[in-house]
């Protein structure tokens, strides 16, 4: 059975059925925000004229959604691929419903890493798997274009924040931490893979807009080539120390001397390798605020303009500080961050609804708890 369902200025056919791998062809509503991502994200930027991949592309919902939302001019052909027979023909179905039949199309249904590697050159690639995108980094990498964008989205949190360290291990190069700032070390080992297997084809992915959400992380890499932005990127990885004893925690470039906590002298626990650098492009973010319509993300986007703009890896979750130490009552998390901002710099996180990110040392931000701001 299939209904009709809009998301967007899309009309998408569906398979009606709970959400899972055994619907003839897979459609997630939960995904709407991350496909409202991309339109808003595509039409900030100043690309024209883009080719554009969609290796797993089920229903055909994104990029229908970008064929009808981006700006006149932004998509010169944009290829659908799903290797799923069923989700082949929903595709074409779901172009008719929105009379998008055009030279500008081509669907295929091939395995996503050969579809990638019988094409030329993409300006934009999004990789948006059910489970870890691992095994379609490399094809993507390597028909990524100069300037072009690389979209990841990973599913599998429980291995990237630390619930499964060995599969993460295996699958990322990387060990995970579950604690109050997983989701945020987890996106970071995400975008080192991807970083990791961009290097030897000498392009350099930094990451300009980076996000946690619902069940999923998300990832946007621009791609620029040349060994010694390479060089310069890898020197941005490292490692995030914490101390479960008393909650420090400190991001270095590497581990080995870093064995007892300076604080408590209690041993270190650690997370990592990771990408230490930034996750967001400042301007971009502006950008996007700017042409937002969308309500549901005003908020969204309004925490991470002022958390891009605090270089710090991790950040402090106020209720866990405040149970750990048992300081009561809880200080408001608003009060807490004008207290903060009279001598660091201080936001809100989107990674945590209690969390704030701060340059402010553990034991400075305890004495401002303390003194019950």
């Amino acid at each position: 059975m299939y209904k009709i369902i809009q998301e967007g200025k899309a009309s998408i056919k569906i398979p009606t059925g709970k959400v899972s791998k055994k619907l003839p062809v897979f459609y997630n509503p939960m995904m709407k925000s991350n496909r409202d991502i991309s339109v808003l994200l595509l039409n900030s930027i100043n690309k024209k004229g883009m080719q554009i991949g969609l290796p797993l592309s089920a229903s055909g919902v994104r990029g229908i959604r970008f064929l009808l939302e981006l700006r006149k001019n932004k998509i010169k052909n944009i290829a659908f691929n799903d290797i799923n027979i069923n989700a082949y023909k929903l595709i074409k179905q779901n172009f008719k419903l929105n009379k998008l039949i055009n030279d500008k199309i081509k669907v295929y249904n091939k395995d996503a890493n050969e579809f990638l590697l019988s094409l030329k050159g993409f300006d934009y690639i999004d990789i948006d798997p059910f489970g870890p995108p691992s095994d379609f980094l490399d094809r993507s990498v390597k028909r990524l274009a100069r300037d072009g964008i690389l979209a990841v989205t990973a599913t599998d949190t429980g291995c990237l924040a630390g619930s499964f360290p060995k599969p993460c291990l295996r699958k990322y190069w990387a060990k995970p931490l579950k604690n109050e700032f997983m989701h945020e070390t987890g996106l970071r080992i995400l975008i080192r893979k991807a970083q990791l297997i961009a290097s030897p084809y000498d392009k350099a992915l930094t990451p300009i807009f980076s996000y946690s959400k619902d069940h999923y992380l998300r990832t946007f890499l621009v791609c620029e080539k040349g060994k010694q932005k390479v060089d310069k990127l890898l020197k941005e990885h490292g490692y995030v120390i914490y101390c479960n004893n008393c909650l420090y925690r400190k991001a270095v470039k590497d581990i080995f001397n870093k064995k007892s906590c300076p604080e408590c002298n209690k041993e270190l626990d650690y997370t990592g390798p990771l990408w230490l650098g930034g996750l967001w492009d400042s301007k971009l973010v502006k950008n996007m605020q700017k042409l937002n319509k969308n309500k549901e993300l005003e908020q969204f986007l309004d925490i991470i303009s002022k958390e891009s703009k605090i270089s710090q890896v991790s950040f402090y979750n106020i209720h866990n500080i405040c149970k750990h130490y048992k300081i009561d009552p809880i200080p408001k998390k608003e009060e807490l961050i004008k207290n903060i901002r009279k001598s660091n710099k201080c936001s809100e996180t989107h990674f945590d609804a209690l969390g704030i990110k701060s340059c402010i040392n553990l034991k400075a931000l305890i004495n401002l708890i303390k003194r019950k701001t």
